[in-house]
């Protein structure tokens, strides 16, 4: 990144490192400490330009752009949104596998991937404040905030562009176990039904099956039959908002723990199992980058098991 000015204005280069970033991620990172209002402003007004032209903030960023910087507000509380040291204990130990091109991370329940929509530091946040060494790290896909495990964040641009290509064409083997209500039918193999996106009259973002949504198929294999409830292995195989949950729900089995998509009986079984969070947990995912193979697997946590053990002691 090199860089000049001229009446406090700074021109940045993007740089190989830096390309494929958004455009408001790269000017926050760059712009430290300045307040996320006032970088959206700067991109809405103008202000911020990418080649002398107004670009949006999920323009991605290439090697060999100039990057309009203007004067920005700094703000006088810069460590309001560093994670508490629990949070940044949890994290640190969080890490699965870091490489040269990866940070895999086992998502604890409870922690958004990434800030906005009132939670003010998510994972690739509280990563960047753990590793300021690291210049790049991107989210390659989501998890709900009440899903845990694995989730992937790349190093480098060349790593991300390839997961999404690849995550875009199906190629990416991603493998949830989740705990549902009830007896999972034998026959129901996948769940193919339209998704869209709506919201409440709070202001809530919910997901229906609807004729006018987005297609969206969910596959779904029985691993265990316990009393009141079925542990399956789900497979996305496309990557809706909310999926698993809404398909599960729409075929009257929803998961339990789930505030969001439930019906009466599974918040009854919740209820009686003393259940405080989701079970849903990715469990597992295959993939290729720059000629290596990974095959990644991470354990459910400790409160999941002991559900499992509770029910499996109710079937004897």
């Amino acid at each position: 990144m090199s860089a000049s000015s001229h009446r406090q204005v700074t021109f940045l280069e993007v740089s190989e490192d830096e390309s494929g970033q958004r455009l408001d991620n790269y000017v926050l990172r760059n712009a430290q400490n300045v307040p996320k209002t006032r970088v959206y402003r700067a991109i809405r007004k103008g202000e911020v330009r990418v080649n002398k032209a107004r670009s949006k903030p999920d323009y991605r960023v290439q090697q060999g752009d100039m990057v309009r910087m203007p004067p920005l507000t700094v703000s006088k509380r810069p460590d309001v949104s560093r994670p508490s040291a629990a949070w940044q204990r949890r994290i640190r130990d969080a890490v699965m596998l870091d490489d040269d091109d990866l940070l895999v991370i086992n998502k604890p329940t409870g922690l958004a991937v990434h800030g906005g929509s009132g939670v003010k530091q998510g994972l690739i946040e509280s990563l960047r404040t753990l590793f300021p060494e690291q210049r790049y790290l991107e989210l390659i896909h989501r998890l709900d905030r009440d899903t845990s495990g694995i989730v992937l964040v790349a190093k480098n641009a060349r790593t991300l562009r390839d997961l999404h290509e690849q995550l875009r064409g199906d190629r990416v083997d991603k493998v949830y176990w989740a705990l549902v209500a009830g007896k999972w039918p034998a026959y129901q193999k996948s769940v193919a039904a339209p998704l869209a996106r709506r919201h409440t009259p709070s202001g809530e973002r919910i997901v229906k099956v609807s004729a006018d949504g987005k297609k969206a198929k969910t596959e779904f294999k029985v691993l265990e039959r316990l009393p009141s409830a079925s542990l399956l292995e789900v497979k996305p195989i496309s990557g809706r908002t909310h999926q698993i949950r809404v398909h599960s729900q729409h075929v009257g089995h929803p998961i339990l723990g789930d505030t969001k998509y439930h019906n009466d009986a599974s918040e009854g079984i919740t209820s009686s199992l003393g259940l405080k969070r989701l079970f849903l947990h990715a469990k597992a995912i295959r993939f290729r980058v720059a000629g290596r193979h990974y095959e990644l697997e991470c354990p459910l946590s400790n409160e999941l098991e002991a559900v499992l053990e509770v029910l499996r002691g109710e079937g004897h």
